[in-house]
């Protein structure tokens, strides 16, 4: 696939880096926006309690599972064209969601949404990747793009409670339309378009990993939800495994690969992707067991949960945006992929030590910590996915990138959502009588997320331990052949 000539015209830099950054937050944000408005939903729209926890799976299952296949299409097709693709799909979806009437409806929108997000999210990245080369400004973008995809699930929780409490919980969906519109406008203006492959798209492999992939995301919910041992949870990760098997054979054996395995053969690139995947399974558990502890056992509101947290995003942005982003060019990567698990680690030991009677000041000192953490390794790992990498795949490791965040999040709800079942049980028992009651319901989820937290305490030094074992690169390059930042007129 070749670019566009190479361009000096930087004048709507700032503007393409707008509508790239503004996109990636939508699709971050919804992953969590509905979540503190799920009792509003369910009480508007009659939810059943089974199904209301599809409002949330279904976005994550279609998200998750077309990934790597949305990824490949920005490669094949063009990636402004799928990115503008993924975006009308997503504002769309946002629309008839928010008008839903019923179960059904709002559900099939939400898996919609995810749908054209599996697209948008990697075609972003790698329009980013490819539109700005120059180091100072690379090194800009890719700061707040990072920025972006680590605080906006935080963001989300605060978005969600205003809007619930303030207007309705529709337009935390109502609000992407008019958002995606406005992306749609200015991204034939100020992208640049890259021309297709004409490789072919591997249908089979694309299946077999949409399949896949969602059926792995399916089966953790389920293990967090049912238990490991459950035979809906078994069943559905050995199918998982299969289809997944599936795939690579496949891959193997095509002569247009959806995802070449070369991709895999730097060991920066592998490492960043197994760094994300441990980073993400302890962040996505930070918003899922502190939204509730500040909740049920604080009795906060949706609002005010909101508010609590957002001293974590604006630590992540202003770590990535002001100062990793600058340092990166001095300093390098491996520095910031060092600190940030460590910081890392080091949040998750405090989260571990919470109880029902601690104020909201140790809970602060510990969400700015992880904030730090992230803030120092998210703008590196983006980076680091892309570097080096062809320009006709810059699609597919953008993609792989947010495959390990998504899968990363639904391993640790699974994992850590088991262990919390456990040892909040195990509690309950020693509490007896008193367990029912409102501090004995408080001490034994305390007790859940306790144990929860020191388990993340353990992936989290995984994620420490690829770093100090993969990461050679210090300095980053742009993608291989990739033209210099070239705008559409």
């Amino acid at each position: 696939m070749t670019e566009a000539p190479p361009s000096h015209a930087t004048r709507n830099g700032g503007l393409a880096l707008a509508v790239i950054c503004v996109a990636q937050l939508m699709v971050v944000l919804d992953a969590t926006v509905v979540n503190v408005a799920l009792p509003s939903i369910r009480a508007d729209l009659d939810f059943s309690a089974n199904n209301l926890t599809w409002v949330v799976t279904a976005y994550s299952l279609a998200f998750g599972g077309l990934l790597l296949f949305g990824g490949r299409t920005g490669d094949l097709f063009g990636r402004r064209r799928m990115f503008m693709i993924g975006i009308a799909i997503f504002a769309v979806a946002s629309l008839v969601g928010g008008f839903a009437n019923g179960e059904a409806m709002l559900i099939i929108a939400r898996a919609a949404q995810g749908a054209g997000g599996a697209i948008a999210a990697p075609t972003a990245l790698a329009l980013l990747a490819t539109t700005f080369t120059e180091p100072a400004a690379r090194a800009k973008a890719f700061g707040l793009f990072a920025a972006m995809a680590a605080s906006g699930g935080a963001l989300g929780l605060l978005l969600g409670g205003v809007l619930t409490d303030y207007a309705s919980w529709r337009w935390a969906l109502f609000i992407n339309a008019p958002i995606g519109a406005i992306v749609l406008f200015l991204a034939p203006r100020v992208l640049n378009e890259s021309q297709g492959s004409d490789t072919k798209l591997d249908l089979p492999g694309a299946i077999t990993v949409t399949a896949g992939m969602s059926t792995l995301v399916y089966g953790l919910t389920k293990a967090a939800d049912d238990g490991w041992g459950s035979t809906t949870t078994i069943v559905t990760l050995a199918v998982a495994a299969a289809l997944l098997v599936a795939f690579v054979l496949i891959e193997h054996r095509t002569q247009h690969p959806l995802m070449p395995f070369r991709i895999f053969g730097d060991r920066n690139r592998t490492g960043a992707y197994l760094i994300m995947l441990f980073l993400a399974a302890a962040l996505f558990t930070t918003f899922y067991f502190l939204a509730q502890y500040l909740q049920n056992v604080h009795g906060w509101s949706p609002l005010h949960t909101g508010i609590g947290f957002l001293p974590m995003p604006a630590t992540i942005m202003f770590m990535s945006i002001v100062v990793v982003r600058r340092l990166i060019p001095r300093l390098g990567i491996r520095p910031f992929l060092t600190v940030g698990p460590i910081l890392a680690i080091a949040a998750m030991l405090s989260f571990s030590q919470l109880d029902a009677s601690s104020s909201y000041w140790p809970f602060l000192g510990s969400i700015l910590l992880l904030g730090v953490g992230m803030g120092c390794s998210f703008v590196p790992l983006t980076m680091t996915a892309v570097n080096g990498v062809a320009p006709h795949e810059t699609g597919l490791a953008s993609a792989l990138l947010n495959t390990g965040q998504q899968v990363g999040g639904a391993i640790g709800l699974a994992v850590f959502g088991t262990v919390f079942a456990h040892a909040s049980s195990d509690r309950v028992a020693e509490l007896g009588d008193r367990a029912g009651s409102a501090a004995g319901q408080a001490d034994a989820f305390v007790a859940g997320q306790q144990h929860a937290f020191q388990a993340a305490i353990v992936v989290t030094a995984l994620a420490l331990v690829a770093s100090l074992a993969l990461i050679r690169v210090n300095k980053v390059a742009p993608p291989t052949g990739a033209a210099a930042p070239v705008l559409a007129e």
